[in-house]
Formats: C-alpha cells, sequence, structure tokens
C-alpha cells in the first residue's frame, strides 16, 4: 500500500472508522472567502460572457471537436470563464439546506455558478498565462470570480515555463495562451478536513467537465494535462504548493496564433520569473491536515514527469458490466432532446435539496438519455490515457420511481442502453439511511445513480497522480449528468456524504477492487418551493 492508497481506504471507510482530526467542529464565523483576493492588483473588466452562445447540449456531449475554425477570442474566453466558475445568481431558494436562516445575510450570501463543487465552497483559482499572440499584455493573470475581471499579477512573456513544464504535450507547445487550474485547500478543508483532497479533485473534474462541453459545442479543444512539474508551475504563481498548489493545465488554442519563434523570441530574460504578490487571507486561523498534505506530496511530480505508457490505462478501467440473463432495456437516448445552449443549461444549473418527488415517476426516455450523458462525459479527454483507452468508471444504479422499470439495483451497459438487474429490492429507506444528512430525500428520489471506479488499481497502474486522474473523471461525469437534468427539466443532486462500504454491499460490489465514489440523484421535483429570481443579467 502506498500513502494515496492508504488514503483511499481511510475515505472510503471514513463511516466505519472516522478519519482524522476527531471532533472537528467548523468555525462559520473564521471561514476563508469563496473567492482569492490579491489586494492592490490591477484589474482588466472581461466582456460580459453572458450573450456568448456555445452551442446544444447534446451536440457537446455527442460529438467531440472537429478542429477550431479560429480559435478562442477574449469574448468566447470570457464566456467560456462566466458560464462555468463565474458568479450567475444569488440563491434564496427554500431548500432542504441547514443554511436557510443564514444565507439571507449579505455576509453569507450564497452565489449560483454553472459548475457544481463539493459543499458549495468552490476551492479552485483560475490563472491565464498569456503570451505575445493573446490580447492583453503578456504576463500571469488570475480571474476573480465576484469581479467577472482579470487581475494582473505578473507582466511579461513566461509561456516558456509553462511549456518547459510539460515538455510532453504537443497542445502545450502549439500555443502561448494557457489557464492553470489550482485548489486553495483551506477553502474547502475548513469544512471538510482531512476529507479535503477526495473532494477537491472531484471539484477539477467538474470544471474541466465543463470546459469540455462548453469548448466542444463551439468545436474547440480542451484537451487538459494533469502530468507536469508542479514546482515549476506552482513556482511561477508564487505558491507553495501545499496551501495552494496547481492541479491542471488548459492550453487555449488562439484565434491569432504567434508566429513561430515569437513566444520564445520575447521570453523574460534570466532567472525564472514569478508572481511576488501576497494575497489577503480573511481567515485568523489556517489549519493544516496531516492526511491531506501526505497525499498530496505523494501526488507530486517533478521535471521528469511524463503521462503513463501506453495501455496502462487499461489495467484502471472500469470493470465490464455484469450481464443478467433478463435486461431491461431502456429506450435509445434521443439526444436531441437536449436541444438548449450549453451557456443556457449552466445558468440554469442547480442542486435539488429536499426537493424530490416519487410521483410522478420519472419516464423511462429520461432516465435513458440522463445515463448516457454520465457515460459522454466520462470521456474526459486526460492525458492519462490514450483516446481509445476504457473509461474508469461506470454506472450503478439504484431505481426507485422510473415509470416501467421495477426497483432494484442495476448495471448500466451504455453500449445497448440497458440496466442489468444486480438485486430486485425497493432500497429508498435503506439509501436514506445511509446517507449522512438530510438535505436530500433520496427515497423520493426517481434513480440514485453511483458512480463506481477502481481507486486503488488506478494507483498500481498509474501511479499516485493517477487517483487525480479518476477523481476528475468522476467530478466530470457528476456535471454531464447536472447539465443533461437541467436540460431536461429534472432535478438532480450529488452527495459525497454516505456509507461506501454500504453501498457498495448494496450493489455485490463486496470484493474491495470496486467503489462507488459519489452518488447522483435524479427525478421529479417538487413545485412549491419559495424561491427568488436574482439572477445577475
Amino acid at each position: 500500500m502506498t500513502t494515496t492508497s492508504d488514503y483511499i481506504d481511510a475515505v472510503l471507510r471514513r463511516a466505519r472508522a472516522p478519519m482524522p482530526p476527531f471532533g472537528w467542529e467548523t468555525d462559520w464565523h473564521d471561514q476563508p472567502l469563496r473567492h482569492k483576493v490579491y489586494p492592490q492588483v490591477h484589474r482588466l473588466p472581461l466582456p460580459a460572457g453572458l450573450d456568448q452562445p456555445a452551442g446544444p447540449l447534446g451536440r457537446a456531449l455527442t460529438v467531440g471537436p472537429a478542429g477550431p475554425a479560429d480559435g478562442f477570442t477574449l469574448d468566447r474566453l470570457a464566456g467560456l470563464l462566466r458560464t462555468s466558475y463565474g458568479l450567475l445568481e444569488r440563491r434564496l431558494r427554500v431548500t432542504g439546506n441547514d443554511d436557510n436562516d443564514r444565507r439571507y445575510w449579505g455576509q453569507n450570501t450564497t452565489w449560483g455558478r454553472g459548475t457544481a463543487s463539493g459543499g458549495g465552497l468552490y476551492p479552485l483559482e483560475i490563472y491565464w498565462v498569456s503570451g505575445p499572440s493573446g490580447p492583453v499584455l503578456p504576463g500571469v493573470y488570475h480571474y476573480s470570480s465576484p469581479h467577472h475581471a482579470m487581475e494582473r499579477l505578473l507582466a511579461g512573456d513566461v509561456t516558456e515555463q509553462v511549456r518547459a513544464a510539460a515538455p510532453h504535450a504537443a497542445e502545450i507547445a502549439a500555443t502561448d495562451q494557457f489557464l492553470l487550474v489550482t485548489v486553495k485547500f483551506w477553502k474547502n478543508a475548513f469544512k471538510y478536513n482531512s476529507f479535503c483532497y477526495h473532494v477537491v479533485t472531484m471539484d477539477l473534474g467538474a470544471l474541466l467537465g465543463t470546459w469540455r462541453l462548453w469548448n466542444a459545442a463551439q468545436g474547440l479543444p480542451a484537451t487538459p494535462t494533469l502530468w507536469f512539474d508542479d514546482a515549476k508551475l506552482n513556482g511561477l504563481l508564487g505558491l507553495d504548493g501545499f496551501g495552494e498548489s496547481v492541479l491542471a493545465v488548459v492550453p487555449l488554442p488562439w484565434a491569432r496564433p504567434a508566429a513561430p519563434g515569437t513566444a520564445s523570441a520575447a521570453a523574460l530574460p534570466g532567472a525564472d520569473p514569478a508572481v511576488g504578490r501576497a494575497e489577503w487571507e480573511r481567515s485568523l486561523s489556517v489549519h493544516r491536515f496531516t492526511q491531506v498534505e501526505a497525499v498530496h506530496q505523494a501526488t507530486l511530480l517533478d521535471a521528469s514527469a511524463r503521462p503513463p505508457a501506453a495501455g496502462a490505462a487499461a489495467d484502471a478501467a472500469a470493470r465490464p458490466v455484469r450481464v443478467a440473463a433478463e435486461p431491461v432495456s431502456l429506450p435509445p437516448p434521443d439526444f436531441d432532446r437536449l436541444d438548449a445552449d450549453v451557456a443556457a443549461v449552466l445558468r440554469r444549473r442547480r442542486s435539488s435539496f429536499g426537493a424530490f418527488v416519487g410521483r410522478p415517476r420519472l419516464p423511462a426516455e429520461d432516465l435513458s438519455v440522463l445515463l448516457a450523458s454520465a457515460s459522454a462525459a466520462a470521456r474526459l479527454p486526460l492525458d492519462a490515457r490514450g483516446s481509445g483507452d476504457p473509461p474508469f468508471t461506470r454506472l450503478c444504479v439504484f431505481v426507485n420511481h422510473v415509470a416501467g422499470v421495477p426497483a432494484g439495483v442495476y448495471d448500466y451497459d451504455d453500449a445497448t442502453a440497458t440496466l442489468h438487474p444486480v438485486r430486485a429490492a425497493a432500497l429508498g429507506e435503506l439509501l436514506q439511511r445511509n446517507y449522512f444528512l438530510d438535505n436530500y430525500n433520496l427515497e423520493q428520489a426517481a434513480a440514485v445513480i453511483a458512480v463506481v471506479a477502481r481507486p486503488v488499481q488506478a494507483v498500481a497502474a498509474l501511479g499516485d497522480r493517477g487517483y487525480r486522474a479518476v477523481n476528475a473523471e468522476v467530478g466530470a461525469v457528476t456535471q454531464g449528468v447536472y447539465l443533461a437534468a437541467t436540460g431536461l427539466g429534472v432535478g438532480c443532486g450529488a452527495a459525497l456524504g454516505f456509507d461506501n462500504t454500504s453501498l457498495a454491499e448494496l450493489a455485490d460490489l463486496a470484493d474491495g477492487d470496486e467503489w462507488p465514489l459519489i452518488i447522483l440523484m435524479v427525478g421529479n421535483e417538487r413545485s412549491d418551493d419559495a424561491d427568488v429570481d436574482y439572477r445577475l443579467s
């Protein structure tokens, strides 16, 4: 067992053996801000981004990018950032969460964003490293989500440092525009403590999944790189690598690429430049957690970092569907029903806290589209695997209230749109008892989709960094289901607070190799919840 495997095991068994620190209580009065603050920086306002169309969601899920006709522009970048991680609306709807009496006060305002995040904490930060072909002065910029603006942290072309951190990535070598995605651990750990690393790596996948769909709808590629020299990129951003650390690099093919040699000719001379600005931290006490730092240390790579060898990802792939003698055939998924623009769907996405109703039953046609969307979202392009390698995840479905489908547990086969029975039983109440919180009514959800993977095997096959890759795919699947549900007008919610061991047993995954990593509840919603339309137009 490695440090990473030990951490995964602790996460998956935490319902039976709690993770330290024991007795942790969240200090909401000393919580960090949901966005990073750099004092006294020059902000460059971005175009609003809300009127930037992307394309139909169904096409984005089913058709890969055909290659950019003209690449990214400032308007497209603004639309991508605003609809994925910018502030879109104030959340005032009465829900099953326990914060209804807090978030109506200004200091506890909850803002809706297009991408889902564990606990609604949004611990990721986005930096734009722009070279000579961009529309701004070359340098390093931080995306300020509350201002929807770029904050200049460093002036000068430093794109060669990004290329040097991932010399194997052809997409990175071909451009001089990059988005670096980091995680500021305390923004999540103040609530989830040692569980933090498991959550934030799924948050990364949800964001990358959003970008993949937004770009695919326009024919633009989005190929994130997860294998890179951590110290080089953290050093560029002035990060210590443990309070905040880079998790992904996303190259942006720009509409007016630089002439060959321009980027290197304009690069700053001398020692590698780095951001020298310090952020302002709201929390008076910032805690660090031993298990989080240990697993993060184990996943770090140096200058020799290269993606796994061809074929290695196959050893970490999801197990085949367990074929039953009498499968239940679902209607073929009709992606034409997801004809709304990706950007518009992102603006409407929300979680169905406590709002599920079991009657009327969810049509089987809806479940078919939701499951097919989950499988399509799993095809997140990652440098951890080749384009022909199978996904790391598969789906087990706990059916409660779906028209024409008996209650029970099923394996989903996306190739044939069929459900293969694993256990015939009404398990809604048992699912509810195995959920730690009371903000979701699982017994009323039409179906509970468990995203299943083999995280320990991924570490064995891909190295410790493989844990990030598997969780990134899980996050992308989660976001895909959220958006498909929104496009269909169906309720959706995601949860990590459940007894993984019990659900593995209910789904007959008891050999310890496969585990349910997240559950996604889908179904019809009650229509009498109080709400206020507070969209930011």
